[in-house]
């Protein structure tokens, strides 16, 4: 029987490291699915987006990420790019992973590996930002930089909290930005603190959605908006 082909690309730094201890199972489970597996780990930022970039329509039937949602976006940012039909699957071992708690992906390494081989394929909404794809958010303003800026041996030490304590020190930077968009409804204009375009239940583990008003495959992404504040007494609870 020939065996299809599988491409697994890992961040072995995500998380706190777990994919140096969980590897060997995630290759076992997949290998034991008929699949020929082919472990890439990915060595910078930008790895992953440059790896499938340079790959071809008939290279692999199923490429795999494990890691958090950067070295998913990565990915994803590689198969838009060169326009590959190829499936993908996700094995979330990032620090907060909130895109998959939408698609309801197990947090389990081992159960999300054994899903992928019994799963069922779905179709999800990408967004284009310039060059750039995301599949989770586009942001601007207020502690957006904190994902980027946490080390990643620190967010390996205190997960989600990480991201607190940059964006606190973040908090003596914060200024407005002026925005103008036009929109169904007319043009709004005026000064704003943060701003997200998500396809997410969740931004940033705080801004919570209602459930029952996102869909992750429905051509419509959500928008988020905070205004600066016209007296500082509105400023500590926005904060």
């Amino acid at each position: 029987m020939l065996q299809k082909k599988l491409l697994l690309i890992v961040n072995p730094c995500s998380g706190r490291a777990k994919m140096h201890t969980e590897l060997l199972k995630v290759i076992e489970t997949l290998s034991s699915a008929d699949f020929t597996v082919t472990v890439y780990p990915t060595k910078f930022k930008g790895d992953a987006t440059e790896y499938v970039s340079k790959l071809s329509q008939n290279d692999y039937e199923l490429i795999v990420v494990c890691g958090g949602d950067g070295t998913l976006n990565e990915v994803i940012t590689g198969i838009m790019q060169t326009s590959l039909n190829i499936p993908l699957g996700y094995i979330p071992s990032g620090t907060l992973n909130e895109w998959s708690n939408g698609l309801k992906i197990s947090r389990n390494i081992e159960i999300a590996s054994k899903d992928i081989t019994t799963g069922k394929q779905i179709e999800l909404d990408i967004g284009k930002f310039g060059d750039k794809y995301f599949s989770y958010t586009a942001s601007f303003g207020a502690f957006t930089s904190a994902s980027y800026s946490a080390p990643q041996d620190i967010k390996n030490v205190l997960g989600q909290a990480a991201y607190f304590f940059e964006g606190v020190k973040s908090l003596a930077n914060i200024k407005p930005i002026h925005l103008k968009f036009t929109h169904e409804n007319g043009v709004t204009e005026g000064d704003f603190l943060f701003g997200a375009i998500s396809n997410s239940l969740s931004v940033g583990g705080i801004v919570k959605y209602d459930k029952a008003a996102v869909e992750l495959n429905d051509g419509i992404f959500e928008v988020l908006l905070i205004r600066n504040p016209d007296n500082i007494l509105k400023l500590q609870p926005l904060i």
